[in-house]
């Protein structure tokens, strides 16, 4: 890759903004852990499957029938 070309600098730009960061990897480290904790733990405890409860193996037939008769 040429080191003039567009996709070469815009490469570089994050390479060493990365490379040189010292508080971002911090912050990059609190960013990871709380989506870990919003995806992982609150979606099993907060948002159990509804359709797997209540459509007893016949997914496409409920929402069918939820949808056409309100």
């Amino acid at each position: 890759m040429k080191k003039d070309s567009f996709a070469y600098r815009v490469f570089d730009l994050y390479y060493e903004g990365f490379r040189n960061m010292r508080l971002g990897r911090t912050l990059w480290a609190v960013i990871l852990i709380k989506l870990i904790i919003i995806f992982a733990v609150l979606k099993v405890f907060f948002f159990p499957n509804y359709l797997k409860e209540h459509a007893n193996g016949d997914e496409a037939g409920y929402v069918a029938t939820q949808i056409l008769n309100p």
